[in-house]
């Protein structure tokens, strides 16, 4: 385990408890974030991502709540605290939330106020942990603003966020997550929104204020190619569960879990033929409330083995400091001959 780490998300289970049953959206993961490095956590849609993201701020709307798990903060002393313990709306809480981390949403004209210019949510996030004047406050935005690179800083400030472009609200939401200079971002789909352009300066913009901070990210996101240009580790998450993760050299050239392998056989390939048809994986994610026993991938799988894959959970193996595979096929060197000899 890294001795740099600054969260630590310990067997992580956000369930949604309804009338109708128990929707099992985060299912027991856990992984490490270390300073000043990208962690990117990467999955198909419905795969509890995003509800990884609002459990550590501890965020996740009514029915929903964290039922078990720790999620494990290192203070600036070196002493940890588990956010679990915490109550949602006590004052602790609010001093991490922005303080400590800070949140940029996939879009952000759901994070701004209409009705409020963009200076005005910016110097309110900024006193909120700051003793500054509001004279103070803006002229910080604006420093902010122009950090992020947008132009024409103190016009922006009183603009609202509807009179924006796509990518200059994307880079004022950055500019309003890094208000109190928080120790970890996470950023949730912050560039599946734009286009591929902005997608690249939002992306070279955020590499080069957490070299500038040394801060750490935690980047969310179903684009592997957006993965592999940002990441140093990776967690590969399917249906609630992280099904392998280890560095980003680990997933991208020596992929082990068959869904890890068959996302990457969906990234487009420069030499490929024209009109093409990219390899898709079989089916799609069900519903959390819908889980399939046994490995939960194996009604996609093509290396399901039946009478096992479709019974038992697969065992956690750990082959290597920070890699895991969770997976039937890995570990097992008996039962990988046994399969390559049904293959031939």
């Amino acid at each position: 385990m890294r001795t740099d780490r600054l969260l630590s998300v310990r067997n992580l289970k956000t369930y949604f408890l309804a009338d109708e049953g128990v929707t099992k959206a985060v299912d027991g993961v856990s992984f490490d974030v270390s300073a000043g490095r990208t962690l990117g956590i990467v999955g198909e849609s419905g795969c509890g991502k995003s509800v990884t993201a609002l459990s550590i701020l501890r965020i996740v709307d009514d029915p929903g709540r964290i039922v078990d798990g720790e999620i494990l903060l290192t203070k600036n002393d070196g002493t940890p605290v588990d956010l679990v313990t915490q109550r949602p709306n006590g004052k602790f809480m609010r001093s991490v939330r922005g303080g400590e981390i800070g949140l940029v949403f996939q879009e952000p004209m759901t994070s701004f106020s209409p009705v409020h210019t963009i200076g005005n949510q910016l110097t309110e996030a900024i006193r909120l942990h700051e003793r500054l004047n509001k004279a103070e406050a803006r002229e910080r935005a604006a420093d902010l603003l122009t950090m992020v690179g947008i132009p024409r800083p103190a016009a922006t400030l009183d603009q609202y966020s509807w009179e924006l472009s796509g990518g200059l609200r994307q880079r004022a939401m950055i500019a309003h997550a890094l208000a109190p200079d928080p120790r970890l971002l996470i950023a949730d789909e912050p560039t599946t929104a734009l286009d591929v352009t902005t997608q690249a300066q939002i992306l070279d913009l955020m590499m080069s204020l957490q070299e500038e901070r040394s801060m750490a990210i935690m980047l969310i996101t179903h684009d592997l190619g957006v993965i592999a240009e940002t990441a140093d580790d990776v967690v590969v998450m399917y249906l609630g569960r992280e099904v392998e993760q280890g560095s980003v050299e680990n997933i991208f050239y020596d992929p082990q879990h068959p869904y890890t392998r068959a996302l990457l056989r969906s990234i487009p390939a420069l030499d490929a033929a024209p009109k093409a048809k990219l390899p898709a994986i079989t089916g799609s994610v069900p519903h959390p409330f819908d889980r399939p026993s046994g490995c939960s991938f194996h009604p996609r799988c093509s290396e399901a083995i039946e009478g096992l894959c479709d019974i038992e959970e697969p065992e956690t193996w750990r082959p290597a400091e920070g890699r895991e595979v969770v997976c039937h096929l890995f570990g097992d060197r008996e039962m990988a001959v046994s399969i390559e000899g049904r293959r031939s």
